[in-house]
């Protein structure tokens, strides 16, 4: 996978076909990858997902935790594949019932993430799952939220990155696995 000093696979070049780039999404200036349009594409759809679940398929990771809201798309079908349970980390105020949450900055603005108490235990091995990186701001919070329950995270999954925005640099030597980089 791009960036991971493995020899490229051939689906990765399918994949990077089918992001859109929106420009000035969403605010001017902002270059927006488009995911949905990998959606789109069955063939494509099931080769990021198999090229992930490829990556994880052995190593006993308990939890895939998918960041709002594209890593919804992504998160689910990996956790089914592996035999993992799948958490949501949502916006403010979206999950019902007692949440604990982090605070971050973004690219474009602040947010928050939230996660159900107990959703995640002490001794977890957690994969957190997104579509893109850019600053590292939400992934930070994810990881963050997760060890603060005691889980250990052992591995961020985007299918996008933007290398020169340095969000990799911002994860604290947590591993960073993703299959398309744009400059």
């Amino acid at each position: 996978m791009s960036g991971n000093k493995e020899e490229e696979d051939p689906r990765i070049n399918g994949i990077k076909t089918r992001i859109r780039v929106v420009p000035d999404f969403p605010k001017k200036g902002i270059m927006f990858q488009d995911i949905t349009t990998v959606l789109l594409d069955p063939k494509a759809f099931k080769d990021t997902i198999d090229l992930f679940v490829e990556r994880y398929r052995n190593k006993n990771i308990s939890v895939v935790a998918g960041i709002e809201a594209r890593g919804f798309l992504f998160g689910p079908p990996i956790a089914l594949a592996i035999g993992a349970k799948f958490v949501p980390l949502r916006k403010p105020k979206k999950l019902p019932g007692e949440t604990i949450f982090e605070e971050y900055e973004l690219e474009y603005g602040n947010d928050r993430l939230e996660m159900h108490v107990g959703a995640v235990e002490a001794g977890d091995r957690a994969l957190v799952v997104d579509d893109l990186i850019a600053t590292g701001g939400t992934l930070c919070a994810a990881i963050k939220l997760l060890e603060r329950v005691g889980a250990e995270v052992v591995e961020c999954a985007c299918v996008i990155e933007l290398p020169e925005l340095q969000g990799r640099q911002r994860l604290k030597g947590k591993p960073l696995c993703m299959l398309v980089e744009y400059r």
